[in-house]
């Protein structure tokens, strides 16, 4: 369902998963998505991959990860993405930031059980 109780507003990690993701190396769009798709933090929803290009677009203007055409290869040429310096200390914030949200979460968790005792 469309309720937020189910997990749907977990997109909002997306950010941080594709730069851990990236950070590993660069990528072209598709195999991205597809790694998205088995991150368990997002559970069994998986990823809109014109979505995840938005995000990517959207990362690329604040200067996140930067693009290239991979020409290497037979076919088409395909968009490679790959983190920069400044997505690195994004992403290194975002470590604090989730530990935070781990720790709040934890807490609203073992209130949310006492209550529905």
């Amino acid at each position: 369902t469309g309720c937020p109780c189910s997990g749907v507003t977990l997109d909002k990690l997306v950010q941080p998963t594709i730069l851990t993701i990236l950070s590993k190396g660069p990528l072209h769009g598709y195999a991205l998505v597809e790694k998205l798709g088995d991150v368990s933090v997002l559970g069994d929803l998986k990823p809109d991959a014109s979505g995840v290009y938005r995000f990517l677009k959207t990362m690329e203007k604040k200067g996140l990860v930067v693009s290239s055409w991979d020409t290497s290869q037979s076919g088409p040429a395909r968009k490679t993405y790959e983190i920069t310096p400044a997505g690195e200390r994004c992403l290194r914030t975002w470590i604090s930031t989730l530990e935070i949200y781990r720790d709040g979460i934890n807490a609203l968790l073992r209130a949310a059980r006492k209550a529905a005792e």
